[in-house]
């Protein structure tokens, strides 16, 4: 059976634990050969943009900019749309890669069979 985690960052620079646990998290995933959908949601939407990623710090932690370019590189990273909206960011500003969908797509990868969703 087929395997899969979503993940879902509702935090960014406001919560800089939980933000690099739920970007880790996805990168080892990505790494062990878990099939990852990361989503990124509420404060944790502008590290969609190219640059905000390198705003972010946390002593110990792996720097968010390689985090985000090994999901990329194994796994997917979705903004979500009323999210992008609310802050003014549009497809042609994000990090290439990077796709806006709605909570309809979201809801429609965590009831896929196999699937394990965690929120952080």
């Amino acid at each position: 059976m087929r395997k899969k985690l979503v993940v879902k960052v509702l935090t960014g620079m406001n919560d800089p634990e939980r933000t690099a646990q739920a970007f880790t998290v996805a990168a080892a995933a990505v790494a062990s050969g878990v099939e990852v959908s990361l989503w990124l949601t509420g404060e944790a939407s502008e590290f969609a943009l190219p640059g905000k990623a390198d705003e972010f710090s946390l002593p110990k932690a792996a720097p968010l900019p390689g985090l985000i370019a090994a999901i990329l590189a194994g796994g997917s990273i979705t903004l979500c749309t009323q999210c992008a909206q609310r802050r003014g960011i549009t497809a042609d500003q994000l990090i290439p890669g990077i796709i806006i969908k709605g909570a309809a797509s979201f809801v429609e990868e965590i009831m896929e069979d196999g699937v394990q969703a965690l929120v952080y």
